[in-house]
């Protein structure tokens, strides 16, 4: 049996958009919700929109932190509804779709969805493997929050109905261990006198980036780490 695919909103402002949400997920057999920071979770408003969903929202956790959500899942997507630089692999929702369905055969994939004003920090998105972008119409792109859930939640539907179910040989490496190994490399970086205090933040955001495209296993987590740890024995002598 196939892992979950994990729907998270994060920093949901309305309750609204979360009840919704979760009656596109049930309509496209999609039951795992975890919503990060939400403003009113609980609201009545929620239950009201969510019609016939209830059971997805009593079951959705409500989460502190996006580590919380996401630390066990193995692909993690965000979406985005603006054009990126090329540091960013976007892909649209049917290829994104085919990736998760197929990758959730080892362990849990998330999908991530933002706030109803800003989106995803650039924070968050640097914790995702790419992101997803729905081309809608020039001059009018912005989609309801529980639109864009509904759209990515039918594809995914669509990839498992049409067979995309063989995962990857080797488990793709959780949020966890790719923020750990996101930390490792920072540390390395600072303490070889590759990065300082004029360059840390850009030049860590575009390692962060790199990292992410490459989709690292988690034997290829291991040897980085591995490889790391011996450069930084190797510091302690001149140290």
């Amino acid at each position: 049996m196939s892992a979950a695919i994990r729907i998270v909103l994060v920093d949901t402002q309305h309750p609204g958009n979360i009840g919704a949400s979760a009656r596109a997920m049930k309509n496209m057999g999609i039951d795992s919700l975890v919503l990060v920071r939400p403003r009113s979770p609980g609201d009545p408003e929620a239950a009201a929109r969510a019609a016939g969903a209830a059971d997805v929202l009593e079951r959705a956790r409500v989460v502190a932190t996006l580590d919380e959500a996401i630390g066990d899942c193995g692909p993690v997507f965000g979406t985005t509804a603006r054009a990126r630089s090329a540091n960013w692999r976007v892909v649209g929702a049917r290829e994104a779709a085919v990736e998760l369905a197929a990758a959730t055969a080892a362990r849990p994939a998330a999908v991530l969805f933002g706030g109803e004003r800003n989106g995803l920090a650039n924070e968050e998105l640097e914790r995702c493997q790419a992101l997803i972008r729905i081309p809608c119409a020039p001059g009018y792109e912005s989609l309801n929050l529980a639109q864009a859930v509904q759209v990515v939640a039918y594809e995914i539907r669509m990839a498992r109905m049409e067979g995309a179910a063989d995962g990857p040989a080797t488990p793709p490496a959780t949020a966890d261990e790719m923020r750990a190994l996101n930390a490792h490399v920072e540390r390395v970086m600072a303490r070889t006198g590759f990065v300082h205090a004029g360059n840390a933040a850009q030049l860590g955001a575009r390692v962060r980036r790199l990292i992410a495209r490459a989709a690292p296993d988690d034997g290829e987590v291991r040897i980085l780490r591995g490889w790391l740890a011996a450069i930084e024995r190797g510091l302690r002598p001149a140290e």
